[in-house]
């Protein structure tokens, strides 16, 4: 081996090393991760055989306390935005600009795509030309009766004269003000081949490209303005005497942890066809954005008047849950009770099934089942009234 190759052969060795270490580093770090949930895993199964060896489940309890609830009417509907607007083309064309894409921010007023353009816009400009064409000679047709008027008081020329010079004053402003017509038909034309939107907002859907053909009456822009929006909900006629405009709506929204609240803003004055459904219509600000027009809701109407219930914490309760399960205690042993949920009002959701002063199992529950032992470790706050 000359040494040239050695030379190379000794640098190589190092940089051997390296890719050796740099390919161990993941492989450890997934075997330490395996190791730490091992671990973990092992520590649960380890608590429960000692739950299990000593016969006692360790819990804490919530007990159930009588509050004052409102009396609550339940609705389902979907999210819409007050102001929404399908844009739709008004003349045949060729759409020539779009200036938007799906999600963008529009101010009132601004231009979103345009149809053949260019042509109504010269058609426009031809139009100004013939208005200020009309308007010079209605002047000068003007200036000519004026002068004709001078002359005849002098007696310089006729009756006739000065009367021809009045009707060719007529004929001059009567085609100025069908130039002037023809102009507003024009600029009518170029603002109905602009889409524009008619309030800020965000555009929801783009349903044109350019270089296509449009139809009048064919969408091609959808705005929406979602800082206010509302729901449509169809109640049973038996509410009727009970919902009332002013009164405030709360509901669950997918992706949010907290009540929404609205307000009524409309009762309709008469039922449907049927006889059977009350249609009323709620708005729900929001101003942050965080709630999207098309979502489902689920919620209720708090009608007038008061009720007391026993209730308990919301937190303790799944917030889809109608029918539940839940576990008391009673005398150191859990018992399963079945128990109907009434919506949240105020962090606290009514329970028809058990009395106020019950307790009910909290931390430990997943760990219970009917006739455990219990050894009570701890109590959630109340909450209070």
């Amino acid at each position: 081996m000359n040494p040239f190759e050695s030379e190379i052969r000794e640098r190589k060795k190092p940089m051997q090393k390296k890719t050796l270490l740099y390919s161990l580093v993941p492989v450890l770090v997934i075997a330490g991760a395996a190791t730490w949930h091992r671990g973990q895993r092992n520590a649960e199964l380890n608590r429960q055989a000692e739950v299990k060896a000593e016969g006692l489940v360790p819990v804490t309890l919530v007990p159930v306390q009588e509050r004052t609830f409102r009396p609550a009417v339940a609705f389902t509907g979907n999210l819409l935005a007050v102001n929404r607007a399908t844009l739709k083309a008004e003349i045949t064309g060729r759409v020539t600009r779009v200036l938007v894409h799906e999600g963008d921010s529009v101010a009132a007023g601004a231009l979103l795509g345009a149809i053949d353009e260019d042509d109504y816009l010269l058609g426009v400009q031809a139009a100004e030309a013939q208005v200020a064409q009309a308007q010079a000679q209605a002047l000068q047709a003007k200036r000519d009766y004026d002068r004709a008027e001078m002359l005849l008081s002098k007696r310089s020329i006729t009756r006739q004269a000065e009367q021809q010079a009045e009707t060719a004053l007529n004929a001059s402003q009567a085609a100025a003000q069908a130039a002037a017509s023809n102009l507003g038909m024009a600029r009518l034309r170029l603002r109905k081949a602009r889409l524009t939107s008619p309030f800020a907002g965000q555009v929801s859907q783009r349903l044109v490209q350019p270089g296509e053909m449009l139809a009048p009456g064919q969408p091609a822009f959808e705005v929406v303005d979602n800082r206010k929006l509302e729901i449509h909900a169809d109640l049973p006629a038996e509410v009727m005497t009970r919902v009332k405009v002013g009164q405030k709506a709360t509901f669950r929204a997918m992706g949010l942890d907290h009540l929404v609240e609205g307000r009524v803003t409309q009762v309709s004055p008469s039922l449907s066809q049927d006889g059977r459904t009350l249609r009323v219509r709620m708005e729900v600000p929001n101003a942050d954005g965080q709630l999207k027009g098309g979502l489902f809701v689920e919620g209720v109407i708090l009608a007038d008047g008061e009720l007391k219930k026993p209730a308990l914490p919301a937190t303790l309760l799944k917030a889809q849950d109608r029918d539940a399960e839940l576990y008391v205690d009673e005398g150191g042993v859990a018992r399963r009770r079945k128990v109907v949920l009434g919506p949240e009002q105020d962090g606290f959701r009514p329970v028809d099934g058990l009395a106020a002063g019950a307790q009910v199992v909290d931390e430990g529950k997943d760990l219970v089942s009917d006739g455990t032992r219990l050894r009570v470790v701890g109590g959630a706050p109340a909450g209070g009234k």
